[in-house]
């Protein structure tokens, strides 16, 4: 009898211990599983964008904005007179090396966040003590195709951007993943019923900055961008494509080439019509000229 006594309190402790442990099973799961979703202890970000970094380590893009400028290149900037206007913006978004120095009065001097195309990265590295160390507080948002932005060795833009990295701890560079800019082929077709690779066609600096945008900003100011129908008017404004490059060829003329071309080019305007329907379900505007939605 004394035995069987023993017997059921031995049974009678397993199932106590076991109703006590189910809890603490439970909450190291969510643990395995928190860790399993953000590699490296990363417990928030953007998946899309991943860092640059010498110990390949993973690390998510991790910005939240109020309020965003995002600072076209486009010849409209010159004598915008919006600098004052643009660097009281919470985060201001650049594309490519469009340059500060000597634009300020109409482009702002402050930078947040710089996308760059993998056809750019040369013109930072040519003068990498500027954006990697002097400017080591913004963040560079990277995107290119594989063929160059593959991590095994063979990406020549992923190398150089490593070289960087290694040089300038500090410096945040980030790379659109391949995921991501599948992603946002997706969206383009989507959009438009049309395959982007078929037609032949890129997406440009500026529809990934105004995906990055949307991504990490509750709302978006445009300045410098033109609508869909700018070059098709009159009474039009003739600029250079770049604000920073006045001998080069008109904006509407590049638009138009770009449009038309069968292989290799962007589609602004098509991008353009998209941006105008994003406008109408997000918290974006533009100005420098506004756009009549």
């Amino acid at each position: 009898m004394k035995s069987q006594s023993h017997v059921q309190m031995f049974r009678r402790w397993i199932c106590l211990l076991s109703l006590l442990s189910l809890p603490l099973l439970f909450w190291f799961g969510h643990l395995i599983m928190r860790e399993d979703d953000y590699p490296s202890g990363q417990s928030s970000g953007l998946r899309g964008y991943t860092r640059i970094r010498p110990d390949g380590k993973s690390q998510f893009l991790d910005i939240h904005c109020d309020s965003c400028a995002l600072v076209s290149s486009s010849g409209q900037m010159l004598n915008a007179g919006a600098g004052e206007e643009i660097d009281q913006i919470g985060c201001v978004i650049r594309m490519n090396n469009a340059p500060t120095s000597g634009f300020e009065k109409d482009v702002g001097s402050r930078t947040s966040v710089r996308v760059v195309s993998h056809t750019s990265v040369p013109l930072l590295v040519k003068n990498e003590q500027y954006y990697f160390r002097q400017e080591a507080d913004t963040t560079y948002v990277i995107w290119g195709p594989e063929r160059n932005m593959r991590q095994d060795g063979k990406g020549p833009v992923f190398n150089l951007l490593l070289k960087m990295a290694t040089k300038y701890p500090k410096a945040r560079i980030f790379a659109i993943t391949r995921e991501k800019i599948q992603d946002c082929d997706n969206v383009f077709q989507n959009e438009t019923g049309k395959n982007r690779m078929k037609t032949g066609a890129f997406l440009s600096t500026g529809f990934f900055t105004m995906i990055l945008a949307m991504d990490i900003c509750d709302g978006v100011t445009v300045f410098g961008m033109i609508d869909n129908n700018h070059c098709s008017r009159a009474n039009r404004s003739v600029v250079p494509y770049h604000y920073y490059e006045q001998n080069r060829v008109s904006e509407c003329r590049m638009y138009q080439v770009h449009e038309s071309t069968r292989r290799g080019g962007h589609r602004f305007i098509t991008e353009k019509l998209i941006y105008a329907r994003w406008a109408a379900r997000h918290n974006i505007q533009f100005k420098h000229p506004s756009w009549s939605l």
